[in-house]
């Protein structure tokens, strides 16, 4: 006897054959048919011409740079710091042997590692897996690249998208694999894969690997932040100790060196934030454009709303705590927003 949700109930989003599934509450109308073939689709705005293709890859790939400075330096700074700390005679070995230890992220096994205990991603059952793989396979035909180059793994999470990961494995989460039908899930990973376009996977692996440090120093930060604001004192106190040596540290250097260069990257922590908040939206939303030019624009803005239907107190909620300007994604109005324009101006 099939229960809800199992594959093997016809009324679930896990049906195949000549049967449609039928939406989850919010959609409002059923699943979008697939999309045409790509070469049936109309050239996007980046197509319209045979150059304006590289120069939008040279334009993504040099904003991931951008964003990729300052978590370098604050890593740099952080490795430095703690070798300092240790006061080994040799410390400079350690700093040449973490700048070098890049090369791991070449190899398979350390993708999976990060993915699986920095992304909190797991590999997918093969129940998941027998569901995922025609889908995939249908999506990677149409983005013209070959289906082994890309792994997908499942984020427990019940958001319509997963963290966007580095390399080569594309994350989807768990609301989406057990909820949407099989065209919403198509669009969803449509724009997952669009992270990855552009020939940036290993620089983006490279990217984030040289952020640890720097990330696992924020994690501490952040606890310190929330027992902070438990007990007030210790508060005050610790946010006067880092003031204080913020300060000197930064007038020191305003002071005794000759180039602008170390006061500007000692200045990162208070202008980059924000920087890095408003290109991590950005590839948001070019994720979004890359699905919609593989023609699952309409069937994404679907999923969205969908989503947002089931999910409006929620939404209010994390709405009233957190700034849109230092969000690092971009609200669900922004991208349905954005692709209903992008839509406009193909049709």
């Amino acid at each position: 006897m099939a229960g809800p949700g199992d594959p093997s109930d016809p009324n679930s989003p896990w049906a195949h054959g000549n049967g449609q599934p039928e939406p989850p509450p919010g959609y409002g109308s059923a699943p979008l048919p697939p999309p045409q073939s790509w070469a049936a689709l109309p050239p996007g705005p980046s197509a319209a011409s045979g150059a304006s293709q590289p120069r939008r890859v040279e334009v993504s790939t040099a904003a991931l740079l951008l964003s990729a400075v300052p978590w370098f330096f604050w890593s740099f700074a952080v490795v430095s710091w703690v070798v300092g700390i240790i006061g080994f005679g040799w410390g400079w070995l350690l700093v040449v042997i973490w700048i070098v230890s890049g090369a791991v992220v070449f190899l398979r096994p350390v993708e999976d590692m990060l993915a699986r205990y920095l992304f909190r991603l797991r590999q997918p059952t093969l129940i998941e897996e027998q569901r995922l793989r025609p889908i995939w396979r249908q999506l990677a035909d149409r983005a013209g690249i070959p289906e082994d180059r890309y792994a997908i793994w499942i984020q427990e999470s019940e958001d319509p998208n997963a963290s966007p990961t580095p390399g080569h494995i594309i994350g989807t989460t768990r609301w989406a694999l057990y909820t949407l039908p099989p065209s919403h899930l198509e669009a969803t990973l449509a724009h997952e894969l669009g992270h990855h376009l552009g020939g940036r996977d290993w620089l983006s692996l490279l990217s984030f690997w040289y952020s640890i440090p720097a990330r696992c120093a924020l994690i501490g930060v952040r606890a310190l932040g929330r027992l902070m604001r438990a007990v007030p004192a210790v508060g005050c106190v610790v946010i006067g100790f880092v003031l204080i040596g913020y300060l000197g540290v930064l007038l020191a250097v305003l002071t005794f060196d000759d180039s602008l260069t170390l006061p500007l990257l000692f200045l990162t922590p208070l202008v980059a934030p924000p920087i890095l908040a408003w290109l991590s939206r950005r590839e948001v939303l070019q994720a979004d454009r890359r699905a919609a030019t593989m023609g699952y624009g309409a069937t994404l803005i679907q999923v969205l709303y969908g989503w947002q239907f089931q999910h409006q107190q929620t939404l209010g909620r994390d709405a009233s705590r957190r700034s849109h300007f230092v969000a690092s994604a971009p609200s669900l109005s922004e991208r349905v927003r954005a692709l209903e324009q992008l839509q406009q101006q193909r049709s």
